[in-house]
């Protein structure tokens, strides 16, 4: 008999510094205007020196577990999606069990860039399905700062730090009006375009960490394809109607991007989370920061159906629906 994945907790982490377009500015031939008209981006967080993408994780991991009613020891399994990793070796989603004081189980990265935590979620719920783990913490922690040419308007503008994370179950929450956990998952990648989004660097290439590049007007054609179909198909597979779900939230890449697909699919404005404005692209972290945004403001509440997708370098894309 397989399990059910079931939403028990959600939390999330931004780092202090907040980098405003404003101050960003007066180092990078940019403006204020010209980055909110082209991705409506107004500021983003920074991680401080010394603060690694296994804080921001751990930050949010905390609040999630508490959110859930939950011990750290009593998980045994956490995923974390990332593509900033603290280190090559060994995996950051370890050092984030660590630091949790969790002794049992496993721990391990996903790498699929800003579909990463869509990923995350789809292995998680398949492991809670097929019995191999209980308790699941999926965690998505960027620091793309690091990562990033702070002379290449192009880029910089639209990326920024933060966390956050899920506790999945195999145990249904007591929360009232608590949904029936994670309905669907569905995940797809086409490696013919990987010259459109990627990193110059890497340690079998080139030996260095590298720095992001970007072919906007292309990436923005495929996102808003690929995140449609995914959306649709995602609800197909369980017989759901996308007009009888309650919330989209997308991966905070660009608030044009989110109104495209918004247009294709005749979403309601009102459906559709949008935090770009201030946290910017997190990348694997934008998901559940946009989501736990959105439940702590009471928007989304127990019960209501929720489309997560997400689209990322690979390409990679996917879609998740949760009866949160």
């Amino acid at each position: 008999m397989t399990s059910k994945a079931f939403i028990r907790g959600v939390g999330s982490y931004l780092p202090a510094r907040v980098l405003t377009n404003e101050q960003l500015a007066k180092t990078v031939d940019t403006s204020d205007e010209w980055i909110r008209e082209r991705t409506g981006i107004t500021q983003r967080h920074i991680a401080a020196e010394g603060q690694n993408t296994s804080d921001l994780g751990y930050r949010a991991a905390v609040e999630a577990l508490a959110d859930a009613n939950m011990d750290a020891s009593e998980i045994d399994l956490i995923v974390l999606a990332t593509s900033t990793p603290d280190l090559t070796f060994p995996s950051t989603a370890t050092m984030i069990q660590e630091l949790l004081g969790v002794r049992s189980g496993a721990a391990f990265d996903v790498q699929a860039v800003c579909a990463g935590f869509v990923y995350a979620l789809s292995i998680a719920d398949a492991m809670i399905q097929t019995g191999k783990g209980k308790n699941v913490l999926v965690i998505g922690a960027e620091t793309f700062s690091r990562i990033l040419d702070w002379n290449d308007r192009g880029t910089c503008v639209l990326f920024g730090d933060g966390a956050g994370a899920m506790v999945l179950s195999s145990t249904p929450s007591t929360d009232k009006g608590a949904g029936e956990g994670i309905l669907n998952t569905f995940i797809r990648s086409d490696g013919r375009h990987k010259d459109l989004l990627y990193v110059d660097g890497g340690p079998s290439s080139t030996q260095t960490v590298g720095k992001l590049r970007m072919v906007g007007n292309q990436v923005f054609r495929h996102a808003v394809k690929e995140l449609s179909d995914s959306m649709v198909q995602c609800a197909k597979g369980v017989n759901i109607e996308i007009s009888d779900i309650d919330w989209f939230v997308p991966h905070q890449a660009n608030q044009r991007i989110l109104e495209a697909v918004a247009k294709r699919l005749d979403l309601r404005r009102g459906q559709v989370v949008s935090t770009v404005a201030y946290h910017a692209n997190t990348s694997a972290a934008s998901i559940p920061l946009a989501l736990d945004t959105a439940i702590r403001d009471g928007r989304i509440k127990r019960g209501h159906k929720v489309m997560l997708e997400a689209f990322g370098g690979g390409f990679t894309w996917g879609a998740a629906l949760l009866d949160y």
